[in-house]
This record gives structure tokens, C-alpha cells and sequence, in this order.
């Protein structure tokens, strides 16, 4: 079984690190860290983009029905997550943050509240929108799987010679 680097922190702590730097990670592409971490979180960070991966495109077409304010039944079409996605979606919910979408400098206040109105999980919504198609395309492409991130030596950090990297999406 494998086992985790312990970071030099209690287990609340360091789980609490890894889901904070993953988060980071997969909003931004790309954090500087340790290089203890940045192994650890590239762990945790493969698995999510495996999930999006597999499970980007699976949705299921349905009709719902609805009484309207006149009493009428109104038929709609709409397009719902298939059970292994969804389930999907629960694990990354779980797991990582809710990142807040930025406000624009040009937007107004209601604009802001328009446009980011329906997606209340942005990381995970980047994770199947984005990370899924753009890396299931790669695997394609190249024939393989897995190394979706990418480890950068920086150079030891001033305080405590600790060797400094720069972990990022490929």
C-alpha cells in the first residue's frame, strides 16, 4: 500500500495543504511549492484529471415536464449528468474547494452575478469543460495516459535551503 510524505504536519493539516494546493493547481495551471508537496499533490491532481477524463462527455438526454403558472404542461428537453458522472462530480466536490470566479475590471456587479449565476463549483466545472477533452485528446494523440502535470526545479529557498519547484498542467 502506499503511503504519504508526512510534510512535517499533522494529518488534518497536511490533508487540509494538499486539497488547498491541489485546488490552486488546478484553477491557476501552476503553483510554486516544495518539492515534498509538489510530488504529493501531483498524486491527487493526476487522479482528478483522470476522473474528468473519463467521465467528461457522458450525459444522458431527457424530457422533463412541468406545469406552468397557467396550468398548462410544458415539455422541455434537457441534458443531465449519467450516474458515473455524476458520482464523479460528488468525489471531486468532496474533495477539492469552491474557488470564486473573479470579478472582470469592465463588469459591472450584475453582470458578475449574471455570468457566474449558474456555476456554483468552478474548479470542477474547469476539471470537465477543459482538462477533460483537452487531455483525452493528448492520451489519443500520443497513445498513453497519465502525466498531466509537470515538475520544475527552481533552486533552494532562502529561509531553510528547502529545494523550491514549480509544478504546473502540461
Amino acid at each position: 500500500m502506499a503511503q504519504q510524505r508526512k510534510l512535517g504536519l499533522t494529518s488534518d493539516k497536511r490533508k487540509a495543504l494538499i486539497r488547498n494546493q491541489v485546488t490552486g493547481l488546478l484553477w491557476n495551471g501552476r503553483i510554486e511549492t516544495s518539492l515534498a508537496r509538489a510530488k504529493e499533490i501531483r498524486r491527487v491532481a493526476e487522479k482528478m484529471v483522470t476522473l474528468a477524463i473519463r467521465e467528461h462527455d457522458k450525459t444522458v438526454a431527457a424530457t422533463k415536464e412541468y406545469h406552468n403558472e397557467k396550468g398548462q404542461i410544458v415539455k422541455i428537453d434537457v441534458v443531465n449528468d449519467a450516474a458515473s458522472k455524476l458520482h464523479a462530480r460528488r468525489l471531486m466536490m468532496a474533495y477539492l474547494y469552491d474557488v470564486k470566479e473573479g470579478k472582470k475590471d469592465d463588469e459591472s456587479k450584475s453582470e458578475y452575478r449574471e455570468r457566474t449565476r449558474d456555476n456554483r463549483h468552478p474548479v470542477v466545472e474547469k476539471l470537465f469543460r477543459e482538462y477533460g477533452p483537452k487531455y483525452r485528446k493528448r492520451n489519443e494523440e500520443k497513445n498513453c495516459s497519465g502525466g498531466y502535470t509537470r515538475i520544475y526545479r527552481l533552486g533552494p529557498r532562502r529561509g531553510d535551503a528547502s529545494e523550491r519547484v514549480l509544478i504546473e498542467m502540461v
